[in-house]
C-alpha cells in the first residue's frame, strides 16, 4: 500500500492525537500509580535492586 506523502503525515498525526487521548484518559483514570507501582516491584522483586 503506497500512501502520499500528505496522507501519510495526516496518518501520522492521528495516531499520535490518539495516542495523546489515551495517555490522558489512563492518567485521570489514576493508572500511572498501578503502573508506577508494578514498575517499583519488578525492580525489587524480579532483578533484586535496592
Amino acid at each position: 500500500m503506497h500512501l502520499s506523502n500528505q496522507k501519510r503525515t495526516i496518518l501520522q498525526f492521528l495516531f499520535l492525537l490518539v495516542s495523546i487521548l489515551m495517555i490522558a484518559y489512563g492518567v485521570g483514570r489514576g493508572e500511572m500509580e498501578i503502573v508506577w507501582n508494578k514498575a517499583i516491584n519488578i525492580c525489587l522483586e524480579c532483578i533484586g535492586l535496592g
